[in-house]
């Protein structure tokens, strides 16, 4: 059920909503009851499917369309759909989970970690450079079967990757093949990169590389 706490938090306006209020969301969110708005996964606007809920305002609602939304999230996690949190309210919803935030809170928690990159510095390979496959717990199984089943739907049978980390922090970028993808043209790199993203954590960095001149990719 919707708390006087949960529902204090919402009076406040978008353009009041900063990282603090956002943070608080999130641990009330992951703690409150979601009625289903709709059985079927819906397309947004940007093309990828969501699952329509509220928040659950009164006992009397039918259970069978409300659950935890922690047990909802976990299920989203294996079918690799988002979540739209009140779709209805003007002028935008309450919140937008795309399946890569949904995945994150599965592993860490956490539906984003505020450690934002410097997107514009350009990845160098050098002799510092470590190079690795993902681990099991960096991109568990249930998402890669996600991210397999939307590569084969655009036609990609074997899709590589390999992990690189250009630097001593804990930072790696997440390079999938050229090659295994079919070497698309560079025109067509920044939409295939934003496609991928949407399946993958936001603090997550994801490149395209050749195979050549680096050590052996693995099959996602």
């Amino acid at each position: 059920m919707i708390t006087a706490e949960l529902s204090s938090h919402l009076q406040v306006k978008d353009e009041n909503r900063n990282q603090i209020w956002e943070e608080k969301f999130f641990k009330l969110f992951s703690e409150s009851r979601l009625k289903i708005i709709a059985a079927d996964p819906q397309q947004g606007p940007d093309g990828w499917p969501y699952l329509m809920t509220q928040f659950a305002s009164e006992a009397s609602d039918n259970l069978e369309t409300q659950d935890s939304a922690q047990k909802i999230l976990h299920w989203l996690s294996t079918r690799g759909i988002g979540l739209v949190l009140d779709p209805m309210r003007v002028p935008y919803p309450e919140f937008v989970f795309s399946y890569g935030m949904i995945w994150s809170f599965r592993q860490s928690g956490l539906f984003m970690k505020y450690n934002p990159r410097d997107e514009s510095k350009v990845l160098k390979i050098d002799s510092y450079t470590q190079f690795g496959p993902p681990s099991a717990d960096y991109f568990p199984e249930y998402a890669r079967k996600v991210v397999r089943q939307f590569l084969l739907d655009q036609g990609v049978l074997n899709p590589k990757v390999l992990m690189i980390s250009s630097d001593s922090a804990d930072q790696f970028d997440l390079c999938f093949s050229l090659e295994s993808m079919g070497t698309p043209p560079v025109a067509e790199h920044n939409g295939i990169l934003e496609a991928l993203a949407w399946f993958l954590p936001p603090h997550y960095s994801v490149a395209l590389m050749s195979e050549k001149n680096l050590p052996p990719f693995t099959v996602l």
